[in-house]
């Protein structure tokens, strides 16, 4: 059972995380050492049955073998990347390792386009063809709505309100929030609707899924992240693209033009100000800068 979810896990790193092959190595070496220890104190217990209280002894274990705390923390991120995996492919419906702890580390932040790399890529689109008009929707829609790639995928056409410009998003832990999606995303939207979607033979079951590949079904993640590959390459880009990029743009392009981090947090669907605020890299000079405008007592 470990071994097959293992080899998911390996594929999932490899193509949705684009990690290199020693990154893949590491968290592939992470979850396998918590394999190896599940087998050997609790024989039979499977990834989807292990609790907090089987992760608390495994730290312990790690603990016990006088690793590094930079090591230890590595150990866990694999662990934690493994089950969040797991909750991706509804492997497991809750996460155990949500309030695992570990030795705390600065966090890396992905990488994120300009606004000018965001043109240069969507120009890439070839746009004579049905895949390039879908593509184009698709891409704007992410890029406009600061979408994952998940709520991307899985977009309704019921839950679609373009004439008010919003549109609801179902997140993550099945939450739901209303986004407002620009004119540009509107426009591309309605032209993949009108000539493509309609023309597509849907395949029962997603008659209301609004990107769909040309068999009539709903894409992938996987497949999202290849069309941005693809178009990476040919704009000649020299970044690390996946679908994670565009929502990371959308966020710091909002923050370096002033917008309030509320709102950014309230967009993307963050439950803590927190992780916008490392998730938008904001720098010391920025916040400087806002309580020296807001705050009525600073600098007096």
């Amino acid at each position: 059972m470990w071994e097959a979810y293992l080899k998911g896990f390996k594929a999932y790193l490899q193509l949705e995380r684009s990690m290199s092959d020693n990154t893949v190595e590491a968290y592939m070496h992470d979850a396998a050492m918590l394999g190896d220890f599940m087998r050997s104190s609790a024989a039979g217990t499977s990834p989807e049955d292990v609790s907090l209280t089987h992760l608390q002894s495994f730290l312990a274990h790690i603990n016990e073998m006088e690793l590094s705390a930079g090591t230890q923390a590595r150990v866990i991120s694999g662990v934690k990347s493994f089950y969040r995996y797991l909750l991706l492919e509804e492997v497991v419906k809750t996460d155990p390792t949500e309030l695992l702890e570990a030795p705390k580390l600065k966090r890396a932040l992905p990488e994120f386009l300009s606004i000018d790399e965001v043109e240069l890529l969507f120009n890439t689109i070839d746009h004579s063809t049905q895949e390039g008009q879908r593509n184009r929707a698709m891409l704007e829609t992410m890029y406009s709505c600061g979408l994952r790639v998940s709520e991307l995928i899985n977009l309704h056409l019921s839950n679609l309100y373009l004439d008010v410009g919003f549109i609801r998003v179902i997140g993550k832990g099945n939450k739901e929030r209303l986004v407002p999606i620009g004119e540009t995303a509107v426009k591309q939207i309605k032209l993949y609707k009108d000539h493509v979607r309609s023309f597509v033979n849907i395949k029962q079951g997603n008659e209301d899924i609004v990107f769909l590949n040309r068999r009539g079904s709903a894409l992938s993640r996987v497949m999202v992240f290849l069309i941005l590959k693809d178009l990476t390459l040919k704009s000649g880009i020299k970044k690390n693209i996946h679908p994670h990029t565009l929502r990371h743009s959308f966020a710091t392009h909002l923050v370096e033009a002033g917008a309030d981090l509320r709102a950014v947090q309230e967009m993307m669907g963050h439950k803590s100000i927190t992780t916008t605020e490392i998730y938008t890299h904001l720098d010391r000079t920025y916040l400087r800068q806002t309580l020296e405008k807001f705050h009525p007592r600073f600098g007096k």
